[in-house]
């Protein structure tokens, strides 16, 4: 399985993995499972921790590689996707995210209610 991990997943990995579901730890440690991290999710780390909203290592691409994580890019069908999403869900970093899960055939994994009403397959965090 391809997982797509939202924001608050991959920082709940870095500070807290107690806090995700047992079914998500789980599906994040099996071997055969690719583990995606979107540079989305990198640019609304950056956003937030320049704001003083939230703290993260300094070194955070070096932490999801060494886990072995896929850093994923942003390229223009992403981009371009996000005109084709229903307005169920206001924030554009998960707007994108919903658009990089459904133009890569990813699960996303997380714990927004909001996002169940996309046509992409959700594994609950």
């Amino acid at each position: 399985m391809n997982l797509l991990l939202d924001t608050c997943v991959l920082l709940w990995w870095l500070d807290d993995p107690d806090l995700l579901s047992k079914e998500a730890s789980t599906a994040m440690k099996e071997p055969d499972n690719q583990i995606i991290v979107s540079v989305v999710s990198a640019w609304e780390i950056a956003i937030k921790k320049a704001l003083g909203k939230l703290e993260s290592p300094d070194n955070l691409k070096e932490v999801i590689t060494d886990a072995k994580f896929e850093l994923m890019q942003i390229d223009y069908e992403h981009a371009w996707q996000v005109k084709n999403l229903p307005s169920h869900h206001r924030d554009p970093f998960d707007r994108l995210l919903v658009s990089q899960a459904t133009v890569e055939n990813l699960t996303l994994v997380t714990r927004d209610p909001k996002l169940k009403a996309y046509n992409v397959p959700i594994l609950k965090a």
